[in-house]
């Protein structure tokens, strides 16, 4: 049948033709750009899936870079922790040796005190001068702020806290058990009574810093039993005080590794009940649980009694505890606090404080959220800030080791600077450990760990995407070829009809 209004076999070979050319036209684009996903309707579902890779692969990158700006902050403030560290020992040395009074002269004294006052100077100055990009790191900048601080709460330092954009958290602490100095009673029932004249009553008192043998004779009273105790209690850490018709011996401070001890060398024959041990729950008191008494005679074995550490939760985490000071340190609240001797024996709910802000925040993770952040606090290192110790119910700083101040060389008391000292060579190293600890274990394992996600998410994103170089290439020469033969057969369709020319003759 010929028919020349209507071409079929031309209309066939044209749509053929069009097919081929959008099937040529797509494998070239893909081999031109790379990508198997170049608009929505190559494949919807896997367009919606690579871009949401993408985006994901796109903020763990940056967090990388982040992790890695965290890094360097960490350096440059680990390295004026460093010389501050250098500039304190050097400083202990200085202590140590004006501390020589009979071999040093009132010049050398005068000249000590003006290095003491230079390094502390230079330790001001490297608080306030170690920065990043204008940002100060050791001036407290980095310090948490705090308000409604309890009265039960001796001292106090956050180390870290995670708190949401314009957020606040409580501090709030349980004690579940109270904590106690080793403490041990005298019971001599007033002056010293012995059996017979010229016998002398000698007795063995102990405690960590060490042990003194002491003899006593008749009529010694109780005040001077104590006062001689007591000249001791830097060497032996164990303080006495007089407690009614006897003496309690209790140590300098709280906790399970404190204790008192004493041995009774010779009684002869003392009046009094012997060494009483006080109750396992109270300090200081008889009659109840752990009360043991123990004649004078009878005591010529060492007896002991230990003290106790505070238990307690912080924000229902079991704390860890030394004495009157908890810590808990969690994702996200590192705090660690000293409860007053009457809130640390009194089992109840302690309001602690509010952290309101501060604090350094680095985003180390592509969504950004609270657990995508972590936090760490830097204190100020200035003088005036570090060295905190108590003493006599006063509380000295290393600034007080300057010129005229109490802890001066030339006339303070160069004891209880050394505490002063020692007290701030062990915050700012534990400081520079915290930042160590930030930088080994949470920032160089965020980076470690970011990296593989970042590798197999790009890879995730490439399957999908990306084109397929040797199947793209294979249906590009499929579709050259099918072009060309649609090509030809369109022309041979197109000159069919001519041959209903030769039916008119």
């Amino acid at each position: 049948m010929s028919r020349i209004n209507t071409n079929v076999a031309s209309l066939i070979a044209q749509r053929v033709l069009g097919n081929n050319n959008i099937s040529l036209g797509n494998s070239l684009e893909r081999l031109s750009t790379g990508l198997r996903i170049n608009r929505g309707k190559d494949d919807p579902a896997g367009l919606i899936a690579s871009q949401a890779l993408r985006a994901e692969s796109r903020g763990i990158g940056q967090a990388i870079q982040n992790a890695e700006r965290a890094d360097q902050v960490a350096n440059i403030a680990e390295g004026g922790l460093q010389e501050v560290s250098g500039l304190l020992t050097e400083l202990q040395g200085l202590v140590t040796a004006t501390a020589n009074t009979a071999g040093l002269s009132d010049a050398e004294r005068q000249a000590n005190q003006l290095q003491i006052d230079s390094i502390l100077q230079t330790i001001d100055r490297v608080a306030s001068a170690t920065s990043f990009q204008g940002i100060k790191l050791l001036n407290g900048n980095f310090d948490y702020t705090v308000d409604n601080v309890d009265s039960d709460v001796a001292a106090f330092k956050v180390n870290a806290a995670k708190l949401t954009f314009n957020g606040t958290r409580d501090v709030e602490v349980q004690v579940t058990q109270s904590a106690q100095v080793g403490a041990l009673r005298l019971s001599l029932g007033g002056p010293l009574d012995l059996g017979g004249s010229g016998e002398s009553f000698v007795i063995e008192i102990g405690g960590v810093g060490g042990s003194r043998e002491l003899s006593f004779s008749s009529g010694a009273t109780l005040a001077t039993i104590t006062d001689t105790i007591n000249t001791f209690t830097d060497i032996t850490g164990v303080s006495a005080s007089v407690s009614g018709t006897g003496i309690r011996l209790s140590s300098n401070e709280f906790g399970n590794n404190q204790f008192v001890s004493v041995r009774v060398v010779n009684d002869a024959g003392a009046n009094g009940d012997g060494v009483i041990s006080y109750d396992a729950e109270n300090n200081f008191a008889t009659g109840g649980a752990g009360s043991v008494t123990t004649a004078f005679t009878a005591a010529a074995n060492r007896i002991t009694d230990r003290g106790q550490d505070l238990g307690a939760t912080i924000n229902g985490v079991n704390a860890t505890t030394n004495g009157k000071v908890a810590r808990i340190s969690t994702d996200f609240l590192d705090v660690e606090l000293e409860l007053s001797t009457a809130a640390s024996q009194n089992l109840a709910n302690v309001s602690a404080f509010r952290i309101t802000g501060g604090g350094a925040d680095f985003q180390l993770a592509g969504n950004v959220d609270i657990g995508g952040k972590v936090a760490i606090g830097i204190g100020n290192v200035a003088a005036r800030e570090i060295g905190r110790t108590s003493d006599s119910g006063q509380t000295y700083f290393l600034a007080n080791l300057g010129a005229g101040r109490e802890l001066n060389a030339v006339d303070g008391d160069t004891s209880i600077a050394q505490k002063v000292i020692q007290n701030a060579i062990s915050e700012v190293s534990a400081l520079r450990g915290r930042i160590g600890a930030f930088q080994q274990n949470t920032v160089g394992a965020t980076i470690r760990s970011l990296g593989v996600s970042l590798e197999n998410t790009v890879a995730a994103e490439s399957i999908i995407r990306d084109a397929d170089f040797a199947s793209e290439t294979s249906l590009l020469t499929r579709s050259q070829i099918l072009v060309s033969s649609a090509t030809q057969v369109l022309s041979i369709a197109n000159s069919q009809p001519q041959n209903a020319l030769q039916l008119l003759g």
